[in-house]
This record gives structure tokens, C-alpha cells and sequence, in this order.
């Protein structure tokens, strides 16, 4: 199973306009494997964009 460390180094870009008021407004479900991705990191998103990919192990 891939780790998202296994991603690379981390890519955290700046949000445009005010911050959400929830912290899981940050947060959206994967349709194809219904994981959780985190929005403010680039590596999250871009692997859960590829068609066929298996859910990501969160580091802890």
C-alpha cells in the first residue's frame, strides 16, 4: 500500500479567498475509493485524480 510520505515531499499551496469555517470543509471523498483526500495538499489530490489507484495509507 502506498504511503502519502512515499508521495514526495509535501506541496501545500495558498487557498484564494477566506479560509473555510470547518476544518472538513478542507476535505472532500474520493468517488473512486471513497478515502478521504485532504484539499491543501497537492500530492493527496493528484493521486486520487488517477482512474485506477488504491487508497492511500495516512502517515502517523
Amino acid at each position: 500500500m502506498t504511503k502519502v510520505s512515499d508521495l514526495g515531499l509535501p506541496v501545500v499551496g495558498t487557498r484564494h479567498g477566506k479560509q473555510p469555517a470547518e476544518e472538513i470543509d478542507h476535505f472532500h471523498t474520493c468517488p473512486y475509493c471513497g478515502q478521504a483526500v485532504d484539499r491543501r495538499d497537492l500530492r493527496q489530490v493528484l493521486w486520487h485524480e488517477q482512474p485506477t489507484h488504491k487508497r492511500l495509507k495516512l502517515d502517523s
